[in-house]
């Protein structure tokens, strides 16, 4: 059995009952920092071995942990915080446990994305999660680019050394005016959330150097249903249809998100021939 065993971003008190109680009964546990996730399981008496498995030797350790679990041992998979897979390493091992029938149990824990989202008081009920983005400027400015469009909240994480080039693409691509809610340290000591709009990021981050750990939330574009011809109903629909989504599916969303009568867009939607890629 390989557990995902989510682990505190900041304060210890965070780690869920039975995230200790599988970390004290597995054979094994996978660390990304052996010595980071040391001090965790010093503070709650956890004597488990560990072993190594990070972004530089996942290949080869993903094999030599697959052998452990098909010998029967058990493993649990930890990051130095939050949960495995999001932003840190832990998808390849799951899917190679997957595509060899090898049990996955989440123990589900703090993630500092949903933490900053459900306190930013921006929408939450639908929302994308791009993690970092390309350190580098074309790549990151590209990839906000693609992002200009959207209409659901936008969550990120940046290092502290980049947040002011990263807001400087953010206001070049997305719009000076756009909201956003900075959270910084998260569950820490210094914790802060700031609120205001791109443009005031970039000046109050200019005054005040970043220190820390950021979660960014930026609110999504809003579509407004006056401005939306039929045309441009369809087009919509079309690139609904085509992420996969059915005419009923995709109508229902659309007519939410842009404030339009249902049936008025399940009549467009039927309107529109055929594609390939709707289920």
């Amino acid at each position: 059995m390989l557990y995902l065993v989510g682990t505190p971003i900041g304060n210890l008190e965070d780690m869920t009952f039975r995230g200790i109680r599988i970390l004290k009964e597995v054979d094994l546990i996978a660390a990304e920092d052996t010595r980071h996730t040391g001090k965790l399981l010093k503070h709650f008496q956890i004597q488990t071995p560990q072993i190594s498995y990070h972004d530089h030797n996942k290949r080869g350790r993903s094999l030599e942990l697959l052998q452990r679990l098909r010998s029967g041992e058990s493993i649990a998979l930890v990051t130095d915080a939050g949960m495995p897979g999001i932003s840190d390493p832990g998808y390849e091992l799951v899917k190679a446990c997957r595509e060899n029938n090898l049990p996955v149990v989440p123990i589900p824990g703090m993630s500092a994305g949903i933490a900053a989202l459900t306190a930013s008081g921006l929408p939450c009920d639908r929302f994308v999660f791009e993690g970092f983005l390309p350190p580098r400027g074309k790549a990151r400015r590209d990839r906000l680019a693609s992002l200009q469009t959207e209409f659901r909240t936008l969550i990120l994480y940046e290092a502290p050394h980049r947040l002011l080039s990263t807001l400087e693409d953010m206001r070049a691509t997305l719009a000076g005016d756009r909201a956003i809610v900075v959270a910084r340290e998260l569950t820490k000591l210094h914790e802060e959330f700031w609120q205001g709009t791109i443009s005031e990021a970039i000046s109050c981050y200019s005054q005040h150097p970043p220190k820390g750990e950021f979660t960014l939330i930026i609110a999504g574009t809003p579509l407004q249903a006056e401005t939306l011809t039929e045309a441009e109903i369809a087009d919509e629909l079309t690139q609904l249809l085509r992420s996969g989504m059915s005419r009923s599916a995709a109508s229902r969303h659309l007519a939410r998100v842009a404030a339009l009568p249902r049936r008025q867009v399940y009549q467009i939607a039927l309107s529109l021939p055929d594609c390939e890629c709707e289920i």
